[in-house]
């Protein structure tokens, strides 16, 4: 018995090892779509062209940072949904925590963030900037109000350590610039 259970094993053992032996080809079907290529087909374009679509429809300007965080980034897009607001994404084609947002929407369709907030900014303006470090949420976030429009900033938690609130506190700032 004990023979026939030992023969047994080894021919299983060869005919899965034998079965899972085989070389993997990749093939360009199965690889990922570029940044590029993916992006505008879930409404993505230039930041520029967005901004400009998100201008006209409320007839006033939107003053963007000049800062951005410090880490790298390969792509940046900019997105207008006309029913909510306008974001502009920055990322990393090889490091997906390289992740930056910015969204933006009018004062009168504002999301309140007031109970999740971890802590309280002031900018250089005297505007009220809220931070948020929630675990769920996946990205650090700080809100503030200004000119008629709510701004979020937003990093990837896996760079929080790079990307500190004062450094978000900053970018706010730079608007005024």
């Amino acid at each position: 018995m004990t023979k026939y259970l030992l023969y047994s094993l080894v021919f299983i053992s060869v005919l899965l090892y034998g079965v899972g032996n085989e070389a993997v080809y990749a093939n360009k079907k199965n690889l990922p779509q570029p940044l590029e290529e993916f992006l505008p087909s879930i409404g993505y374009k230039t930041v520029e062209s967005a901004l400009q679509e998100f201008e006209l429809l409320y007839h006033q300007q939107l003053k963007l940072p000049l800062r951005v965080p410090p880490i790298s980034f390969t792509h940046h897009f900019g997105r207008f949904n006309e029913n909510s607001y306008f974001e502009v994404t920055m990322i990393h084609e090889d490091l997906p925590q390289n992740h930056y947002k910015i969204d933006v929407r009018p004062l009168e369709e504002k999301i309140s963030f007031g109970k999740y907030s971890s802590s309280i900014f002031q900018l250089n303006n005297g505007n009220i900037a809220l931070y948020i470090d929630q675990a769920q949420i996946g990205f650090n976030m700080l809100v503030i109000e200004r000119e008629n429009w709510q701004y979020v900033f937003s990093i990837d938690k896996d760079v929080a350590d790079k990307v500190s609130p004062a450094i978000l506190v900053q970018i706010a700032n730079s608007i005024d610039y």
